[in-house]
Formats: C-alpha cells, sequence, structure tokens
C-alpha cells in the first residue's frame, strides 16, 4: 500500500463532519507545463540559465522570473522535509525533517547545514513570532511551542476545551501578534511521523491566539485537513489550504480558500480561491506564501503528473501564472534572503533555493 492509500484507509479512524461548500471563485486550469531536462545536482556547473525549472504561462509569471538565478538543491538526504522559516538576523533558514524528529539549520553565508534540534517532538510547520522566537508545530507532543531566547521551550496550546489538538501543522503569526495555526490529522495517521497512531479527539481545525488575554479561538472549522496559511500583504485575506484529498474521507477537497479577515480577526466571505481537483488529478497544495504583490506561491504535487511537484504562482486572482518543477514533491516553502526574494522549498529528501524576481511577506 502506497503513501496516498495509507493515508485514506487511515482516514476512517479519524473524528471528521460534514465540511461545507464555500463559493467557487473563478477558476482557470493549471497547465500541465513541461518536464526539465535531466541535470546533476552535484554540478552547479551543469545548470542552464535562465533555469527551465522556472515555467512562466503568462507575462505576469514571465516577470516573477530570476534569470541568470538558478535553481540550487543546497541539502539532501532527508526522510520528509517541511517547515522552513528564514532567520535574516543569522542568515539561516530552520526546517524540520519529521520522520528524523530533528531540526536542521542552513547557513546562507557559509552553505553548512548541522542539527539544530533533535528530538523536536516530530517538528512539522515552524515560523518566527514578531519578537524573533521560533514557533514550532509538533506533531509528536500534539502541541504548539515557542522557543525562548533562553533555548527553553513553551507549550502555547496543546488542547482546546480539554481535548487534545491532533497534530498541530502549520503556523502563522499576523503583525498584531495573534498566533494563527492549523491543526490536521497527519501526526495520528502516520506513526513515522508522530510517536504513536493515536486517536483524535477534536475536529482538525483552524485557531487563533490572542498573546493579549491568552485566549484560544476557533477561527475556522468546516476543513477536512487544514495545512498551510498566509495573510494577503494587507492581512485583509487569510488563505488557507484544504489537504483532505491526501488523508481525508473519500470525496474531501483538495484546494486553496480564502476568507476576509476582520478588524477583530473575525473569518468571513469564504470562496475557493484554486481548485486543485479541476486539472491536478491526486494533487494537493501543501504550504503557501504571498508575495508582496499579492501572488500566492503554493508548494505541493501528489499527483499523477510529475510536473505539477514543486511550486505553482497563483495571480491574486487565483489564475495559475508559473510553476518551478521540482523532481521531488514540494511540501513547504518560505522566502528569505536580505530582500526576501530567494524561494526556499522543502521537497521530500532534498532542500531547494531559487532566486526570483519577487518579494516575500516575511519578517
Amino acid at each position: 500500500m502506497n503513501r496516498r492509500d495509507f493515508l485514506h484507509a487511515a482516514a476512517a479512524t479519524t473524528v471528521g463532519s460534514a465540511i461545507g461548500a464555500p463559493a467557487l471563485a473563478n477558476q482557470t486550469p493549471d497547465p500541465k507545463g513541461t518536464t526539465p531536462p535531466p541535470r546533476n545536482w552535484n554540478d552547479p556547473a551543469s545548470a542552464i540559465e535562465p533555469d527551465p525549472a522556472f515555467e512562466a504561462f503568462d507575462a505576469r509569471g514571465a516577470a516573477l522570473n530570476g534569470g541568470t538565478a538558478g535553481l540550487l538543491r543546497i541539502w539532501t538526504g532527508g526522510m520528509f522535509t517541511e517547515g522552513p522559516v528564514w532567520f535574516g538576523d543569522f542568515h539561516r533558514v530552520v526546517w524540520s525533517d519529521i520522520p528524523r524528529d530533528t531540526l536542521y539549520e542552513y547557513n546562507a553565508s557559509t552553505g553548512e547545514t548541522r542539527v539544530l534540534r533533535h528530538p523536536s517532538g516530530h517538528a512539522n510547520g515552524n515560523t518566527r513570532d514578531r519578537q524573533g522566537r521560533l514557533l514550532t508545530c509538533e506533531h509528536g507532543n500534539r502541541r504548539l511551542t515557542r522557543t525562548e531566547y533562553t533555548g527553553e521551550i513553551t507549550t502555547l496550546a496543546d488542547n482546546f476545551q480539554g481535548k487534545k489538538l491532533n497534530s498541530p501543522n502549520g503556523v502563522i503569526v499576523k503583525s498584531d501578534n495573534t498566533i494563527w495555526f492549523t491543526d490536521a490529522n497527519y501526526g495520528l495517521i502516520l506513526q513515522h511521523q508522530g510517536y504513536q497512531r493515536g486517536e483524535s479527539e477534536i475536529h482538525p481545525n483552524v485557531y487563533m491566539i490572542d498573546p493579549k488575554s491568552g485566549t484560544m479561538t476557533v477561527v475556522a472549522d468546516d476543513f477536512s485537513e487544514p495545512n498551510g496559511l498566509c495573510f494577503s500583504p494587507d492581512e485583509k485575506k487569510l488563505y488557507i489550504t484544504d489537504t483532505g484529498a491526501v488523508g481525508g474521507p473519500p470525496g474531501a477537497p483538495s484546494w486553496i480558500r480564502v476568507f476576509d479577515v476582520s478588524d477583530d480577526n473575525k473569518l468571513t466571505n469564504s470562496t475557493v480561491f484554486h481548485d486543485l481537483k479541476q486539472s491536478q488529478p491526486g494533487a494537493i497544495s501543501d504550504d503557501i506564501r504571498a508575495d508582496t504583490q499579492g501572488n500566492i506561491w503554493s508548494a505541493g504535487g501528489w499527483g499523477t503528473d510529475k510536473n505539477y511537484n514543486g511550486v505553482s504562482v497563483y495571480a491574486p486572482d487565483g489564475t495559475p501564472i508559473a510553476r518551478i518543477v521540482l523532481p521531488e514533491i514540494a511540501a513547504n516553502l518560505c522566502f528569505g534572503g536580505r530582500y526576501h526574494d530567494t524561494l526556499y522549498i522543502c521537497a521530500s529528501k532534498s532542500v531547494y533555493a531559487l532566486n526570483v524576481n519577487a518579494n516575500g511577506v516575511e519578517l
């Protein structure tokens, strides 16, 4: 049984509820794209410029191409990499390898990678808060944590109204310091993504923590498997992926939804920003990030066509405008570098980097 089939079978053991059908935005199918020529990743001289892995579908996508900047594989040898976050003050990228129960850090100045933390609680998604501290979603411990300046680890959330969280997946921080995170089932379904397979006690929700009051609230409860999330540049919209097609019940969605965000952090007017089932059978959008122009960069794959493995770029209206095709399924991504124009991509066993002609919305 392959990983996708196992996830579908295991989903029957989780607690769930009927998923509503949000309004559909105008949908433009994803172009299939083309397969880049083979290359020797250990030999930078074998790269072609401009890199054929970056394919534009219209003029808006072409404007995002970094030109002579080539796609680099900066590290490989993992089991399943996730959750990159950029620490500009240290010129480092931190990411997770869930099955290896390890956090790694890559030094962009020296090109060296080292273990940052082991065990990591089978960490998945990571981000920084507005004070520069590392926030981590721990599958194994079923909690969201913060690493203090002293190195001490503080638990921010491990239950809601007395019920254990499932396995926190993705996390972001708004400029008002509120913390938003998704709580999917994947750490319970797959033993190698948590210490042991467990039982779900609560529906997979999207939560917000208000650090001023200490309160934690459900902001969205109609997802199958909420996964990646990001705000628009002005924080008036919140994008959330639903990857229920992998791990959720039969017929579960595979789409990116978008909500309006009110001044008091309430979500309204849910619509489907992009439905991957329309043109990418079996594929998902795992993680998403926005650039300063409002484009949404989506890491994913899993479909039957390998040309969907990598990063898809969608204009603010949901139209696919570019794709970065990778030889591995992409899971998570972040913008880094001095100008936030280096895209770091966690993809299965490796981590890739590509300079693009865009600036990410990042700290």
